[in-house]
């Protein structure tokens, strides 16, 4: 049987899964996988807006009001993984302390700079990020001195010196070279998004998105979801 090519959008966080768990799909199935990546919030505009598409990893609330809106195959949105929140500095720079809420705290307010994802792109991290900061009473003096970086990985923006130190998913950060991951936030303000696959209402190749959405939850692919900074979480 011959392959199909089957469309795919796809939100950052969940970018390395994709990218570890698709060439070996494509190997096994004949079929080609094409990648569209953005934020969640871009992704959501893009569907509603009637992108046609015949697969989307996004958050599970996204998946189920674009299933309302009917861009999506009802019943199709399966939960695949969740990603909690880092922090990142430059390999080579003092660590900053960020074992409880008051030193991830203060760490804030002791760096020169700090980067995040701008809210207003739609990033799940940066949403949560500028709430957070609101949340602890630090967004004015944090958001003086804060670089919104608008697409892409925080981290890549530390190991160029843009900031001192950075806020971002734990999937987005491990990968780049030149940084180091300082830990995840205290569990007591951490937050995990989920990511979940859902079947486009319009897919040209249904079938074929439902045998790859299988692939990403086999439990043959739940050790490459940890390497990668994510915790399998299943249908």
């Amino acid at each position: 049987m011959s392959g199909v090519e089957i469309k795919m959008l796809h939100a950052g966080a969940i970018t390395q899964v994709v990218r570890a768990v698709v060439p070996e799909f494509e190997k096994q199935t004949g079929h080609k996988v094409t990648l569209h990546r953005d934020t969640a919030g871009a992704l959501t505009n893009l569907i509603a807006g009637g992108e046609q598409f015949d697969l989307a990893l996004l958050t599970p609330g996204a998946i189920d009001k674009l299933t309302e809106q009917g861009k999506f195959v009802p019943g199709s949105r399966t939960n695949i993984a969740r990603v909690g929140v880092g922090v990142v500095v430059k390999e080579g720079t003092p660590l900053p302390d960020i074992s409880s809420v008051e030193a991830f705290k203060n760490a804030l307010l002791k760096a020169k700079s700090v980067a995040y994802i701008d809210p207003h792109a739609g990033g799940s991290s940066g949403i949560y990020v500028a709430g957070l900061l609101e949340k602890l009473g630090i967004a004015d003096a944090v958001n003086a001195k804060a670089k919104l970086i608008h697409g892409g990985a925080v981290a890549t923006h530390i190991a160029k010196d843009v900031a001192e130190l950075g806020v971002h998913q734990i999937s987005e950060i491990l990968p780049v070279k030149g940084i180091v991951m300082v830990g995840p936030l205290p569990k007591e303000i951490q937050n995990y998004t989920t990511y979940a696959a859902g079947v486009g209402a319009n897919a040209k190749q249904a079938d074929a998105a439902r045998a790859l959405i299988q692939a990403f939850v086999s439990p043959d692919n739940a050790a490459v979801i940890r390497s990668k900074g994510l915790e399998p979480v299943g249908a």
